[in-house]
């Protein structure tokens, strides 16, 4: 088994389990750095975060902490999201860098398009979760009626407002999928040029499931520019493949 070699990169597997191991300590070495880095900065990231609860309730922003190992849970929790988060250029190009031995010599100078690609549009996401977070807020707030006040618990608060990034984050990565999947032939332009009415119906369905807030803003902020992604997609396609 472990003579075993595989013809496209000429590494045998156990040079491939190597690999994978050496790239495995470079990502959870960088993530357990930038979270120690995150623990010290816990109250700048911290003020960063409940920016979107004060724009909902201005002057009026103050967590409600009802268990002494809550603000103990948060400063974790936002040292492990810091970690991931500033470590997330470290981890794709690590990613890359294991597969890139795999690929044909004309695939391979994709890979750094495809992980500057995979950076902006992810941060393009979690960028739109941050600045529609509030205006969900505020819809929230308001189907409840104007007789409650809120007063959020900080970890309930930070797990809506980081499980909503980590999906918008995520969700932007699908203009790079459609690329590579017609970069590998998996399906063509003219196809996805053919199904796009089928395309954005799927899309609005998913934005309206796959919202954590529920909010139509939020749904809109999600389903538009994957709309618009999808149809960017094709556009690169079809160049690609002049």
């Amino acid at each position: 088994m472990s003579r075993f070699r595989n013809a496209a990169s000429g590494m045998t597997l156990a040079e491939h389990l190597a690999e994978a191991r050496h790239r495995l300590l470079i990502s959870m070495t960088t993530v357990l750095a930038l979270g120690v880095a995150a623990f010290v900065l816990y109250s700048p990231i911290l003020r960063i975060l409940q920016q979107p609860y004060c724009h909902a309730t201005p002057g009026h922003c103050r967590f409600l902490v009802t268990n002494p190992l809550d603000g103990l849970t948060l400063r974790v929790k936002i040292s492990l999201f810091g970690g991931l988060l500033f470590a997330s250029p470290v981890l794709l190009w690590q990613t890359w860098r294991f597969v890139t031995p795999g690929l044909r010599a004309a695939e391979r100078r994709y890979a750094v398009p495809f992980v500057l690609a995979s950076l902006a549009f992810f941060g393009a996401g979690v960028a739109v979760a941050y600045f529609s977070f509030g205006h969900a807020l505020d819809f929230l707030q308001s189907i409840g009626g104007h007789s409650l006040v809120s007063y959020y618990n900080p970890n309930q608060y930070l797990g809506l407002f980081l499980l909503m990034m980590f999906i918008f984050g995520i969700a932007f990565e699908f203009p790079v999928v459609l690329v590579a999947l017609e970069l590998a032939r998996i399906v063509r332009p003219a196809q996805l040029l053919h199904a796009w009415r089928y395309a954005v119906i799927a899309i609005t369905i998913a934005a309206a499931v796959f919202t954590p807030s529920g909010d139509p803003l939020s749904m809109m902020a999600l389903a538009l520019p994957l709309t618009a992604f999808y149809f960017l997609a094709i556009a690169v396609g079809k160049i690609l493949h002049r």
